[in-house]
């Protein structure tokens, strides 16, 4: 076969190749869609985590205020009120102090119980520094931080238009809450009184009025209680914790705000709890669907890599059915081109004796044998493509089986010089097609000549062992190298070695062998050849087939006893 006409068998891979980028853009494309699907989810989830987080900003300033209002209305105003009725800020020797316990009667319930936690009042001349107590007895430490810090507190901090303060502080180890008001002249205290309190007194006040002015509005809370909607944590100027809430969250989203400074600067920090985050966003908090394009992504790329496998599969398919096509037409054209010849010569009467006759006629029925071979294997081969081969075993002896088909094959090896050679036991009998057993025989017997050397022996042997018929060919060829020993079972598979050989084959020999050997319920396989001195320099193979005995579940599982290959 010419170039030109081997160009046309070789198979196009642009078409494949445009196949296999579309395949890699499809890929490419879906990991865009994919990364951007990823995008879209992270920009969303930062938008809900910042509408989170302005809710809890929302909340901490809801609390502070509403704590403000709450210490100033209901703790801090009425003591202070009795206290400058009472005329504690009388200038210079005014009445003397009343103690604590004596403001108490006449204030509300909530009013009168922030008392039980008092300490002292006091008083304080700014101008000449006097300091007075009444009630609990304030340490030497205590006194001179009431002398330092509440004549700076009062000119910096305090508001004569709201004629209270407090301040929060921790002294010597303890904390303290002072309470004050001041007597003004022209805008200035002159004079402050006030109460030193425990902080723990303002514990009811950080929670009163929760539910008439709630930290968000009722109708994104849905009417949730405070202790299940969020947590608290209120600590003093300097660090040192007031109060927690008896419920606390993660801090996921969270806020802090202080209460003003003339409530005494509490720091208020507020957690939202997780789980009402789909509540309080609308639509919920967006999900990572990381996972599911992950895997929607992985299960695409498998699927393509699956396409591009097969797509190459699908290439060397077609090569090999080309070349399959090659190899027949080479086989078949060399024995009807003989034929052709040989019977011209015998119709044409050139024959010059009739013994020169006699050997057209063995020449021309040597390659009907060889056609008929071939054919025979083609059609196999189309019934196997369509699982259609059905197969219809019956007890024999095998050794006559092998005999008649070595004297079939005779011609066909004597046609190179070969010579065959039995070793058959007898009495072995197994349950056979006839047909598909002499095709096995014939397929091994072509082999071994095909790919032997001219002059070699090649042996054929039957023996029985173990319930099953062992049938083996012997040929003193170059041997198959053990790596391939069972990919030249595969279907247009050749031996490197014999691809750019002048040796001519469809590849479907071996193959048909083991399918039928198959459908027998045996096996085959190659191993070494022990045929001793080779003609060709190499080992050899021998070719072995091993057939059951008795009828197995795979022959004997059909009423009428036939077998096909299974769906």
């Amino acid at each position: 076969m010419d170039l030109a006409n081997e160009m046309r068998h070789v198979p196009r891979r642009p078409r494949g190749v445009l196949i296999a980028v579309m395949l890699l853009a499809s890929l490419l494309l879906a990991g865009l869609l994919a990364f951007q699907a990823h995008r879209t989810f992270l920009h969303h989830r930062a938008t809900a985590e910042r509408v989170l987080r302005d809710y809890a900003r929302l909340a901490a300033s809801r609390f502070a205020l509403r704590t403000g209002a709450n210490l100033y209305y209901m703790a801090a105003w009425p003591p202070m009120e009795a206290l400058l009725h009472a005329q504690a800020a009388a200038p210079g020797a005014g009445p003397p102090l009343p103690r604590p316990e004596r403001l108490a009667p006449g204030l509300k319930p909530h009013a009168a119980a922030f008392l039980k936690l008092a300490r002292y009042t006091f008083r304080l001349d700014l101008a000449t520094g006097r300091l007075e107590t009444s009630g609990g007895t304030p340490s030497a430490a205590e006194r001179a931080w009431l002398l330092d810090t509440l004549p700076a507190h009062a000119r910096t901090v305090y508001q004569p238009m709201e004629h209270l303060a407090v301040i929060v502080a921790r002294v010597a180890g303890v904390r303290h809450a002072l309470i004050y008001a001041g007597k003004e002249e022209t805008g200035v205290p002159r004079t402050v009184v006030g109460v030193d309190v425990d902080p723990a007194a303002f514990e009811p006040f950080y929670t009163m009025g929760a539910e008439k002015q709630p930290l968000l509005p009722r109708p994104l809370t849905g009417g949730v209680v405070f202790d299940s909607l969020m947590s608290v944590v209120v600590t003093a100027a300097d660090g040192a914790e007031l109060y927690r809430s008896p419920v606390q969250y993660a801090t996921t989203f969270s806020a802090r705000d202080t209460v003003e400074a003339m409530m005494g600067a509490m720091q208020v920090a507020v957690a939202l709890r997780p789980e009402l985050a789909s509540q309080l966003v609308i639509g919920g908090l967006p999900r990572s669907r990381l996972p599911l394009l992950l895997g929607a992504l992985g299960l695409t790329a498998g699927l393509i890599v699956t396409a591009l496998v097969q797509l190459r599969r699908e290439y060397e398919l077609a090569r090999l059915r080309t070349d399959f096509v090659s190899g027949v037409s080479h086989e078949l054209r060399t024995p009807l081109a003989q034929i052709r010849m040989f019977s011209e010569t015998l119709l044409l009467g050139r024959v010059r004796s009739e013994e020169e006759g006699r050997r057209s006629l063995e020449i021309i029925d040597q390659e009907a044998r060889r056609l008929t071979h071939l054919v025979e294997n083609l059609l196999h081969f189309s019934r196997s493509e369509r699982q259609a081969t059905r197969l219809s075993p019956a007890r024999a002896p095998l050794a006559p089986l092998v005999q008649e088909a070595l004297e079939g094959f005779a011609p066909l090896a004597g046609a190179r010089g070969v010579s065959l050679r039995s070793e058959l036991a007898e009495g072995v009998v197994a349950p056979v097609d006839a047909e598909a057993f002499r095709q096995m025989l014939l397929n091994l017997l072509d082999n071994a000549v095909k790919y032997g050397p001219p002059g070699q022996v090649v042996t054929v042997g039957l023996a029985a062992g173990d319930q099953r018929a062992r049938i083996w060919v012997d040929d003193q060829g170059p041997g198959i190298p053990a790596a391939d020993r069972e990919r030249v079972w595969d279907r247009f598979w050749r031996l490197e070695r014999d691809r750019g050989s002048a040796v001519a084959g469809t590849g479907i020999g071996l193959a048909v062998v083991r399918e039928l050997v198959a459908l027998h319920g045996g096996r085959a396989w190659a191993e070494d050849g022990q045929n001793g001195t080779l003609a060709a320099g190499g080992r050899g193979v021998r070719f072995v087939i091993e057939l059951p005995l008795e009828p197995s579940s795979r022959v004997a599982g059909r009423p009428d006893g036939s077998a096909s290959v299974p769906a």
